[in-house]
């Protein structure tokens, strides 16, 4: 029999497994390929290598990260098929790592693609008119296998070929787990992640926020988005500042810690260096006020900002000490706490 190569759609969820070992069983080989975003995967990033390891040790499955930010930062700006109950472009997502895919199989020298989907069990996906949709428009069709529901829809050309059997496919559907759970046990598959909506862009709360960054009104005022400015929006306490600016304060080390990384070198961060307390980014601020005298007063209120959410001051101590790092300077900012009332109406994302 003459070799044939696959690409699976992997999401890391049970389905996606599933689906990738029931076609490695009949003689396959198989590559997975699971692409990240901002909104979903993306720290798969800080450690490929030992993500690929626990993947190939948890479930035998040999997996590539491919990162599509770039096209998938542009498809929010106006998705053909619109958007889910939130800021989620689920379909044009899934036509968008479709197309992707397709292009990869000439790349991997594989023949044809495989998907973990299940009809019916994601009202808006995984519809049959809809898996239609994202087989049209993504030009997969025929060439897009979806073993687990493969009987229930028309024969594809590896079932046509012969390159996979047909009659040892599945024909699961709805939005029931049982029979996925049943199989995993037979594969001995018992680490596998829950069901969930693992896309950022699904959250009402962040997916809001996202929005609002691509709305008429953005916090970037027209400016390119980028996927730090996208990770910066999903940390911290957002803030709306008076006259428009986006300030973001960290709530623990962690986020102190990744305001540090994403903060660009046209955004100020504010921090002390000698007492413990948040770490502020204020987005553009390099750019986006019209005088030094504006800007100034700006992070003169940030500066409070970050000593009222720090640590109490010592007795008898009634400023904190706040460096500001802004193009290449550092300048010190004595501050006293922000009252409340002061912050307390602006706006919050």
């Amino acid at each position: 029999m003459t070799h044939i190569k696959a690409l699976a759609l992997f999401s890391g969820g049970l389905d996606s497994i599933l689906a990738t070992r029931l076609i490695m069983e009949q003689g396959v080989e198989v590559e997975a390929i699971q692409f990240v975003t901002p909104f979903f995967n993306y720290d798969l990033l800080d450690d490929i290598e030992g993500h690929r390891e626990r993947i190939q040790r948890k479930y035998g499955i040999n997996v590539i990260v491919e990162d599509i930010s770039p096209g998938y930062l542009q498809l929010l700006h106006n998705p053909t098929h619109g958007f889910g109950k939130n800021f989620n472009p689920c379909i044009d997502c899934k036509i968008l790592m479709f197309s992707r895919a397709k292009e990869m199989l000439l790349e991997r020298g594989a023949s044809f693609l495989i998907s973990g989907e299940v009809l019916g069990q994601r009202p808006m996906s995984q519809r049959r008119d809809t898996l239609n949709v994202i087989e049209r428009d993504s030009g997969t069709r025929s060439l897009l296998l979806r073993p687990l529901c493969a009987q229930l829809l028309k024969e594809t050309l590896p079932e046509l070929q012969g390159w996979v059997d047909r009659s040892k496919l599945l024909r699961f559907s709805g939005r029931g787990r049982s029979a996925q759970i049943a199989m995993a046990a037979r594969y001995g598959i018992k680490d596998y992640p829950a069901p969930a909506g693992g896309c950022t862009l699904a959250d009402p709360i962040l997916g809001r926020r996202i929005e609002h960054l691509y709305s008429t009104d953005s916090l970037l005022q027209g400016a390119e988005i980028t996927v730090a400015d996208i990770r910066l929006l999903l940390v911290g306490r957002q803030f709306v500042l008076p006259g428009g600016g986006w300030l973001v304060l960290g709530r623990d080390e962690g986020e102190n810690n990744t305001l540090e990384k994403l903060a660009g070198e046209d955004d100020a961060l504010l921090l002390m260096e000698d007492w413990p307390g948040p770490t502020a980014v204020l987005k553009k601020a390099g750019s986006q006020y019209r005088s030094a005298a504006d800007l100034q007063a700006v992070l003169n209120l940030i500066a409070a900002l970050v000593v009222r959410f720090g640590r109490k001051l010592p007795e008898g101590k009634s400023f904190g000490q706040v460096t500001c790092s802004l193009g290449g300077n550092r300048t010190l900012i004595p501050a006293a706490p922000l009252a409340d009332e002061t912050f307390r109406n602006w706006g919050m994302l």
